[in-house]
């Protein structure tokens, strides 16, 4: 229940970002506001000494007080825990800002006349306060050193300010209590003022983790005392500035500043941060970004990263990092989808498919676990070009088959991470979980899931080879090169031997009646030395893999969703994970492969939302969600053995 409480942390008042000194107003919030309580705070606030200065010093001449915010929301967000509700839904004040300050200071000096507000102002500042019936959170004294590490220093117009938040806000010269700095320092910070908010985030954005160790294929393992490498892993789309701003007609309905990078990018880390993966990939990832604040920042936390940027003139790509302390890198294998000439592969689409060997502590020196193979990608977004959505998760499979493939033909682990850009059930989602797909004659807009296209006069149909032989991958998703059966003897001539008739009369004759197909019946020879491959109209992988979610919310009856474009939910972002084969099943007359763990086991997750409490929330991107997805987190355990 600890980790729930993360959103109510994080958005008590929305002072979470490290910005700098800014001169402005601070952002009003609206509603109305209970008068014990602004009093009962406002007396807490005198008993801890902050308002014990001269009557000279109670009123600035020029109207502004020094604010002073925590830049560690771990910490500083547990103010005022218990009136949130009231300050998302307090009036709007719209008084200058000398007479607030006289009203505000004439309200401190009034005694309380309500006992339950006197015996509130008496209590400790470091007294816990008991939120929502579960665990407790210590109610924390505002900052007033300017010079503390961790604290941000901000002039503010007091102006159309409730007494509630001034209450806790205003810093003065008194004792200070000390404070741990900010975890991460962030580069090239411009100013940027905080963002009102309307809605009781805490409520509405609410993500329970959820235990699933208590599996029976995990509850086995523990009956034998097998030991577990337990280790997480976070797919996240963070959403490219540049997207951002190429697209703003896509966020009409978030406030310009939520949409900043400057406002951004701490919630993205802190987000990060609390979570703490043990392996991050993530998708969108700005190049000039990357480089400047997330790869430093992150090496700083303790990962190692490694970066693809999209080929052509795109500015994003994919990320994967991982903690050194427990991964070693074994091998690294980035990917371009981009093929010159090849229709069915010509968008800038990247992936990273990583080989990594678990670090097991020093008192298991007998013991072996086995490497890890973590892919990462974003596929193509486009609804109607489903056909290329399955050439590039064909490239991606076969590097997955030759990186995680073991001598003896088996394979290491495999978690598959990334936007998908498809939906549960639709055919992509299905050849992925299935491993296997009939696509010949489909309509490409199918592929996805994500629109439905149905009523237009034309749509684009898949055909039979869906890639040319020359891509060098067979429809089983594995390179040509690594398949192909090694004989002995089966070369009895040489090379430059055979390339003597390939130009002779009989080669070059082409039948009358021969369907023309590009890189299968046609005259060019292939980069693979003209392998012939007959397509079935089927494509399959080998892999067995399923999904670490269900993509279904039971106790709320509705659909989990990662993402809301134009305010529709949809689920397109995925972590799957290597799995044990059971008895296949039907599920409405349709086949099924059902899985169970084996070797890599799927101990917890961090539960989605539905959509109806993400437009509760206004969408995404929104003041606690920085991003136009959610983040995706799952725990696993690998079986340790003995060498």
């Amino acid at each position: 229940m600890a980790d729930a409480f993360f959103t109510c942390r994080k958005n008590v008042l929305l002072a979470k970002s490290t910005s700098t000194q800014i001169e402005g107003t601070f952002a009003a919030t609206r509603g109305r506001s209970v008068p014990e309580e602004q009093e009962a705070l406002l007396q807490q606030w005198l008993e801890e000494g902050a308002g014990n200065l001269p009557a000279s010093e109670s009123v600035p001449a020029v109207g502004k007080v020094s604010v002073t915010l925590t830049s560690d929301w771990l910490e500083g967000s547990e103010l005022l825990m218990t009136s949130l509700s009231d300050l998302n839904s307090a009036a709007e004040v719209t008084q200058c800002a000398g007479q607030q300050l006289i009203e505000l200071h004439a309200l401190a000096s009034s005694e309380p006349q309500d006992s339950a507000v006197t015996e509130l102002a008496k209590l400790p500042a470091e007294e816990t306060m008991a939120v929502a019936d579960s665990a407790p959170w210590p109610a924390v004294v505002a900052q007033t050193d300017h010079q503390i590490a961790g604290c941000v220093a901000i002039d503010v117009e007091v102006q159309n300010e409730d007494p509630a938040v001034l209450a806790w806000s205003i810093a003065r010269d008194a004792e200070t209590v000390p404070t741990e700095p900010p975890a991460w320092h962030i580069q090239d910070m411009v100013p940027l003022c905080p963002v009102a908010t309307e809605v009781p985030y805490h409520e509405v954005l609410w993500r329970d983790w959820e235990d699933l160790s208590v599996q029976p294929c995990v509850l086995e393992q523990v009956s034998k005392n097998t030991p577990l490498f337990e280790f997480r892993v976070m797919s996240y789309n963070i959403l490219a500035q540049d997207l951002v701003e190429q697209g703003l007609d896509l966020y009409l309905h978030c406030h310009p500043d939520i949409l900043n990078w400057n406002y951004r990018l701490p919630n993205l880390l802190q987000e990060i941060q609390h979570w703490d993966p043990d392996v991050l990939c993530l998708q969108e990832v700005q190049e000039n970004h990357y480089w400047e604040q997330l790869e430093p920042t992150f090496k700083e936390m303790g990962f190692a990263c490694f970066y693809k940027r999209r080929t052509g003139t795109k500015t994003d790509g994919c990320a994967v990092c991982y903690k050194h302390s427990r991964f070693q890198l074994i091998s690294l294998s980035p990917i371009e989808y981009f093929r010159p000439g090849l229709d069915i592969l010509n968008r800038d689409n990247v992936g990273l498919v990583l080989l990594l060997q678990p670090l097991l502590p020093e008192h298991l020196d007998l013991k072996a676990v086995s490497p890890l193979c973590v892919a990462n990608t974003h596929l193509l977004f486009n609804p109607r070009r489903g056909d290329i959505k399955l050439a590039q998760m064909a490239l991606l499979l076969a590097e997955i088959d030759k990186i995680a493939k073991t001598t003896e033909g088996s394979y290491y682990p495999v978690i598959l991470c990334g936007d998908l850009n498809s939906v549960p059930d639709s055919p992509l989602y299905k050849f992925i979980r299935n491993g296997e797909l009939s696509y010949h004659g489909m309509p490409a807009w199918k592929v996805s899931g994500q629109e439905d296209f149905s009523q237009q006069s034309y749509s684009r149909k898949l055909l039979v080879p869906l890639w040319p032989s020359s891509l060098g991958v067979t429809d089983n998703c594995q390179y040509i090169a690594l398949c192909q059966p090694k004989k002995l003897g089966r070369r009895k001539y040489s090379r430059n031997f055979l390339l003597q008739f390939r130009f002779c009369d009989v080669a070059c004759e082409r039948p009358p009646q021969l369907v023309l197909l590009e890189g299968v019946t046609d005259a060019k020879p292939g980069i693979n030395g003209g392998f012939f491959r007959l397509s079935s109209g089927v494509i399959q992988h080998s892999l067995n893999l399923t999904s670490v979610y269900s993509h279904f919310l039971p106790q709320r009856g509705r659909p989990e969703v990662t993402t809301m474009p134009m305010g529709l939910g949809a689920t397109v972002d995925y972590i799957f994970y290597s799995a044990e084969p059971v008895t296949n099943g039907n599920r409405g007359g349709e086949w099924r492969r059902l899985y169970r763990d084996g070797a890599l086991k799927l101990l917890g997750r961090l539960s989605l939302l539905s959509e109806d409490a993400l437009l509760l929330a206004n969408g995404l991107p929104n003041p606690f969600c920085s991003s136009d997805h959610l983040c995706l987190l799952a725990s696993f355990g690998l079986e340790i053995s003995s060498l």
